[in-house]
């Protein structure tokens, strides 16, 4: 189990390194010039524009610049934003509770709908439900984010008025502490009971527009797996046994068709990260993704590369994770590599 723990650990060392060199690369293709974010509007002198241009290495060549960045991650040196002048590692931590949290929420509606609902399809193949599940899910997985999620903001908050537009909660009617970042956490943990149920209302809109991606995948994964694992003998020996179908389906058939399923929603973390992008921006969402984008417009050289990096090392150790899991549930997989 230790050689083929080290073997995965070692496979994430040359991707890690692309995402670093295609990070830097990527970011310097984007128009504009970072030391305008850095003296503002102000007129400055050649020299001391010459200046911020030393200070932040722009004046040296690019490969010089890409191994001073290589040496200062190598030391857990994020860099500093040129627009807060904050420590960029320390602008992740405070941010990322935000992006996680909506992210755990997104997933917890993907699998407590798609499972399910794949599930059923399965049982019922062939029939209506089978046939609208598949061609829900295939339009779930193709409707872009940014339509999804202006779409219910135009029916459920501004036509209807029944959930939030934006935001984490209301800050007008509540105030409290925030020691975790994750703001239904802290609303427990106040004085103010009812904060917590306007937490919540704030996180259903931009949970289910991020999670509708991921519930289409687990929902037709789920259903695929079932078909399979329903012809094999211990499912049609259950039956002969005179069992209940509940039982059936939910224990022997279920069960064991979930491994695939698993990998699936380890996988589906990625697609979460780049769609909380997105989804925080439309909803106003104060996370990684809403900051990203932000850094964008200020050029910020420093929070792109430190938070694009940060969210890569997040994604993909949850991958290797969820590969190692893989290897745990069945032990061929770790003795076959």
């Amino acid at each position: 189990m230790l050689a083929y723990v080290l073997r995965r650990i070692a496979l994430t060392i040359p991707t890690f390194l692309a995402l670093m060199f295609l990070t830097f690369v990527a970011i310097r293709l984007v128009p504009g010039d970072p030391v305008e974010v850095r003296v503002g509007e102000r007129s400055m002198s050649p020299e001391r524009l010459a200046y911020f241009r030393h200070e932040l290495g722009l004046d040296q060549p690019v490969w010089k610049q890409f191994l001073d960045y290589v040496w200062r991650l190598a030391h857990g040196d994020f860099g500093v934003s040129l627009s807060s002048q904050q420590k960029v590692l320390t602008e992740f931590l405070t941010l990322f509770p935000a992006t996680l949290e909506l992210s755990f929420f997104a997933m917890v509606f993907a699998i407590a709908v798609g499972v399910p609902a794949g599930t059923f399809a399965a049982v019922k193949r062939g029939g209506v439900y089978d046939q609208a599940l598949m061609t829900i899910s295939l339009f779930g997985y193709s409707m872009p984010i940014f339509w999804w999620g202006l779409l219910l903001i135009m029916f459920v908050s501004v036509r209807l008025g029944l959930l939030p537009v934006s935001g984490r909660i209301d800050l007008i009617n509540y105030s409290f502490d925030q020691p975790t970042g994750f703001m239904t956490i802290d609303a427990l943990m106040s004085d103010q009971p009812a904060a917590f149920f306007d937490a919540l209302r704030h996180l259903v809109l931009p949970a289910i527009v991020l999670g509708t991606v991921p519930l289409a995948v687990i929902a037709r994964m789920t259903r695929s797996s079932m078909l399979e694992v329903l012809n094999e003998d211990y499912v049609r020996t259950a039956r002969a046994k005179g069992l209940a179908p509940r039982r059936v389906i939910g224990v022997h058939a279920l069960r064991n068709a979930l491994l695939p399923v698993v990998t699936v929603i380890g996988l589906s973390i990625s697609g979460l990260m780049a769609g909380a992008v997105l989804t925080e921006t439309i909803f106003s969402w104060p996370g990684v993704g809403h900051w990203l984008i932000e850094s964008i417009g200020r050029r910020d050289y420093p929070a792109l590369q430190g938070g694009v990096m940060l969210i890569s090392a997040v994604v993909i150790g949850v991958n290797l994770m969820v590969d190692l899991l893989y290897g745990v549930i069945d032990p061929r997989i770790r003795h076959g590599r």
